[in-house]
C-alpha cells in the first residue's frame, strides 16, 4: 500500500495548534488547517475475521412469535424416534480447523488449562505441530471428547464469555481429569462455546426453507424450494471415502479446486453450514441411548448418565461410511482418531 505523503501532518497540525491556541481565536485556527486534516478522523480499520469462523444464528424466528421449531430426530434412519423442540442457537459453518484450534490451546495451556491430546493438522499432519499454510484450514482430529469440552471452556475464557462446562461448580481446564468431565454439568445459559447437542446438530443439518429434509439423505441433498432431491450427488456435499481417502479443508466440499480450497469455496447445506456430511465426524454433548419422547417445549441434552458420547455426520474414512443427517454413531469420550473433531455451537 502506498504511503500518504501527508501521513504525519495530523501531528504536526495537532503540535501547532496547541502552540497558538492562546494567541488565534477558533475559527482562525481551524481556517489556517490543511486539506489533509479532515481525513484525521477516518476510524482505523478493524481485522477481518478469520476465515474459519463465521457463526449463523438458526431455529424459530421469533420475532414473529414462534418460540420453537419441531422435528422428529432419526426420522427415515432410526428404528426409534422422537419429537425434539428447538430454541435459537449460533453455530459455525465449519468444523474446527487446526488453526484455531492451535491458537486457542496455546493460549490455553499459559493459563491453566492441560489437553490429554494436541490434536493434529487433518488426517495426516503431525500431533501438536505448527499450522502449515498450506493445511491450516484442515480440520483439527485425533482429539477425544473431552478434549473438545475442555477446549470449548478456554476458547470462551479467551473471548470474555461465560464457559459453558464445570464440574462442582469449577470450570473444567482439564482433559485428563476425565471422571470429572464425565460428570460434567453444562450451563446452556451461558453465552461461552459448546458443543451441539445431538437434537441440535440434527436439526443443523435437515433444517430447510421448507421444513425438514429427509434423514436418509447428506445434508444439502435438496432443491432451489428446499424439499429433499435425492438426485443431487453426494460427492457434491460431503467429502467421504467414495471420493477421497484423505480429510480436506474445511467448507470445500463439493468445490472444483478439491484440497486447496478455502472455507466456503464449496457446496453448504441449506442453512449455508458446511462439511455437516463428511469430512470428520463431529463429537456432539449427549451420551448415546435410544431417544426418548419429551414434554412439549422440553430442551433434550440426553441422559444423565453414559458409557459413550454421541458423534454424527460421517467422515472421510471408510470406518465412518453413514454420512446421512439421521445417521449417528457412538464413541468412548476418551477415543481420539483421524477422522474425528467437531464444531461449536452458542446458545441465544
Amino acid at each position: 500500500m502506498k504511503r500518504n505523503p501527508f501521513h504525519r501532518a495530523p501531528r504536526l497540525v495537532l503540535v501547532l495548534g496547541l502552540a497558538l491556541g492562546s494567541a488565534l481565536p477558533l475559527a482562525a485556527q481551524q481556517a489556517s488547517l490543511p486539506p489533509i486534516w479532515e481525513r484525521s478522523d477516518i476510524p482505523v480499520a478493524t481485522p477481518a475475521k478469520p476465515a474459519d469462523i463465521s457463526m449463523v444464528l438458526i431455529g424459530p424466528d421469533t420475532a414473529k412469535g414462534i418460540i420453537y421449531d419441531v422435528y422428529t430426530i432419526g426420522e427415515h434412519t432410526q428404528s426409534y424416534t422422537a419429537r425434539r423442540w428447538i430454541t435459537p442457537f449460533e453455530i459455525n459453518r465449519y468444523e474446527t480447523s487446526y488453526r484455531l484450534w492451535y491458537e486457542v490451546r496455546l493460549w490455553a495451556e499459559a493459563n491453566g488449562y492441560t489437553f490429554n491430546n494436541p490434536g493434529q493438522q487433518g488426517s495426516g499432519g503431525r500431533r501438536g505441530r505448527e499450522p502449515t499454510d498450506s493445511g491450516k484450514f484442515q480440520p483439527v482430529t485425533n482429539i477425544s471428547w473431552y478434549d473438545a469440552i475442555v477446549w470449548c471452556n478456554a476458547y470462551s475464557e479467551k473471548n470474555g464469555r461465560t464457559p459453558c462446562y464445570s464440574y462442582n461448580g469449577e470450570t473444567l481446564r482439564d482433559s485428563s481429569n476425565t471422571a470429572a468431565c464425565d460428570l460434567a454439568e453444562c450451563n446452556w445459559k451461558a453465552d461461552g462455546y459448546r458443543l451441539p447437542t445431538e437434537a441440535e446438530w440434527e436439526y443443523a443439518a435437515r433444517r430447510t426453507s421448507s421444513g425438514y429434509q429427509r434423514g436418509d439423505l447428506a445434508s444439502g441433498t435438496v432443491d432451489g424450494n428446499g424439499a429433499s432431491d435425492p438426485s443431487v450427488q453426494e460427492t457434491n456435499l460431503a467429502w467421504f471415502d467414495g471420493n477421497t481417502n484423505t480429510t480436506k479443508p474445511v467448507g470445500t466440499a463439493g468445490s472444483a479446486f478439491g484440497s486447496n480450497g478455502a472455507p466456503g469455496s464449496g457446496n453448504s447445506n441449506a442453512l449455508g453450514i458446511y462439511d455437516m456430511s463428511g469430512n470428520v465426524l463431529e463429537y456432539c454433548w449427549d451420551w448415546y441411548a435410544s431417544y426418548q419422547e419429551l414434554g412439549p417445549g422440553t430442551f433434550s441434552s440426553g441422559p444423565e448418565f453414559g458409557a459413550q458420547r454421541v458423534s454424527r455426520g460421517g467422515s472421510w474414512s471408510p470406518y465412518t461410511g453413514f454420512l446421512y443427517c439421521g445417521d449417528r454413531y457412538a464413541y468412548d469420550p476418551n477415543e481420539a482418531y483421524n477422522y474425528m473433531g467437531f464444531r461449536f455451537v452458542t446458545s441465544r
